[in-house]
């Protein structure tokens, strides 16, 4: 399809299958293109820094078993969206599938929850960010003070809102510009990382190890760790530092051959980062062990950056690669995650679900630019807010996102299942990836939904804090979903027609013909 080609939904003319044109510029993006973006979205120096200590904390030498049993739902999850994709390649995957699959309503949800979760997202990795800037800038310059400017509230925010106008401007413009400097970002991360883990193996290995712990396989046993709040727990942690992958779909307008191009490059990207997390919970755990010493894993001193306190002892005078990685990560990171709400976002307003202004596509870049530049302002506006208010309120709500991460997920595998249901048994293929590997991990994720929304309840449950006895991250958690309800019902209100399903249908016939595109 060539740009001139490109055009929208006639008004009355509800779309059944294949691709509604959205006006992206289609054909820029490749598999390699795909899965280096997926990786960046990851952002996997980020993400398992993060979540590496307090997952040992609670699971112990399991860590790599948790980020095995964390994988299996999302590889299944992986194949459910890999199948509605192939069928409905369409930007607003989660939003546009769930529609089809269960009406509007549902389908208005799963939009909401992927975009809620992204631009909730989009300020914790500015926030990130500016950490680690000046965190490197002290390192280099051997000045720690630097490092403290972080913790200015002014300081703090300028730099934040700067960093989302810099990769809001290049998401602005075309998928090629973002494709290149995500190359050079996310090959200089994976090959720090690579490199971190194999000194941190040498160093175990010689003797110089902070607590040398010998690599054993009972470290892959799930059934080792001591109860099942704390194996949900860990599995929560665990599908949070794999959260991101999706960001290949929403794509799929954009890709070279759109109906296989984005399922293969999510697989290719869940199974990468797979092996890159176990290869650097093994080099971890036998460096430093999982105690509570000074460099040990279980240390709640050090968990909120475990790289940064092990790269000294591990890498010498090379630690600031690692700082500069974590940089890098959540930098790239914040620039690729823009792409999934923004595309969300220009299909809701495509199919009514949204004002008009949502499907807006830029007449130079054919980008999503008004969806792109109010998810960059509305996670800004977060941030500046919550920074104001207390930090403990921004970390728990990251905490929370983890339910909607489960919950947008989960309604998308459920989608597959549904939407196929006619199929199931046509061919052992479809009875695996299109019935029971989508439908396990959308159980698997619905069982860690509720688990999780019990135990947030408990004030304990993250920072501590709580509102009339029932712990914060509950509350902000189930306030995000109640806030999408509710905008929900004033759209349904303000625009009936999708509501309707007069924009795009709720489960129209499935032909076993390879679709073509609908206009």
């Amino acid at each position: 399809m060539t740009r001139a080609e490109a055009s929208q939904v006639p008004a009355g003319d509800p779309v059944t299958g294949g691709i509604s044109r959205k006006g992206l510029s289609a054909g820029t993006v490749g598999l390699l293109g795909a899965v280096v973006i997926g990786i960046s979205c990851i952002a996997p120096a980020y993400t398992f820094t993060a979540a590496v200590g307090p997952t040992a904390s609670v699971v112990g030498l399991q860590v790599p078993a948790i980020v095995l049993v964390g994988f299996i739902p999302m590889l299944l999850v992986a194949f459910g969206y890999r199948e509605l994709n192939n069928r409905m390649p369409d930007s607003g995957t989660s939003f546009t599938w769930a529609t089809r699959a269960f009406g509007p309503w549902v389908g208005w949800m799963a939009g909401w929850g992927l975009v809620a979760a992204t631009i909730l997202v989009l300020s914790n990795l500015a926030g990130v960010a500016v950490d680690f800037l000046f965190l490197l800038i002290a390192q280099l310059t051997g000045q720690e003070a630097i490092a403290d400017l972080a913790a200015v509230t002014w300081i703090n925010v300028l730099v934040c809102v700067l960093f989302v106008a810099a990769a809001t401007f290049v998401s602005y413009r075309d998928m090629q510009t973002t494709q290149k400097l995500q190359y050079g970002l996310v090959a200089f991360q994976v090959l720090v990382l690579v490199f971190f883990a194999g000194a941190a193996i040498v160093e175990s290995l010689s003797g110089n190890a902070f607590d040398a712990t010998s690599f054993d396989w009972s470290w892959f046993n799930p059934f080792a760790v001591p109860s099942f709040s704390a194996f949900a727990a860990g599995l929560s942690l665990s599908i949070f530092i794999f959260w991101g992958w999706d960001v290949t779909l929403t794509m799929n307008e954009e890709t070279k051959d759109p109906e296989r191009t984005p399922g293969r490059a999510a697989t290719i990207t869940v199974v990468m980062i797979v092996a890159l997390y176990l290869l650097l919970s093994i080099a971890m755990i036998m460096f430093a062990g999982v105690g509570t010493g000074d460099l040990g894993l279980g240390n709640e001193d050090i968990q909120e950056n475990v790289f940064f306190h092990l790269s000294g002892p591990i890498l010498g005078p090379l630690a600031f690669l690692v700082s500069l990685a974590v940089l890098t990560s959540s930098a790239s990171s914040l620039q690729s995650t823009i792409v999934g709400p923004a595309r969300t976002l220009l299909a809701m307003g495509h199919y009514g679900a949204l004002p008009e202004k949502f499907a807006k596509v830029s007449p130079r870049f054919f980008t999503p630019g008004y969806a792109t530049v109010v998810s960059a302002v509305v996670a800004s506006g977060f941030y500046v807010v919550m920074r104001i208010v207390s930090e403990n309120v921004l970390w728990d709500t990251i905490l929370a996102l983890g339910m909607m991460i489960c919950f947008y997920y989960g309604l998308t595998a459920f989608a597959c299942v549904w939407y196929f249901r006619r199929q199931w048994f046509d061919s052992t293929r479809n009875v695996f990836f299109t019935f029971l590997f989508p439908l396990i991990g959308g159980v698997i994720l619905a069982v860690l939904f509720v688990t999780t929304l019990i135990d947030t309840m408990d004030p304990a449950y993250g920072s501590g804090s709580q509102i009339g006895g029932i712990g914060l991250v509950f509350i902000l958690g189930v306030g995000v979903i109640l806030i999408g309800v509710a905008v929900m019902v004033w759209q349904a209100v303000t625009r009936p027609a999708f509501f309707r399903g007069e924009t795009l249908t709720k489960d129209a016939p499935v032909s076993r013909r390879r679709r073509g595109v609908t206009r």
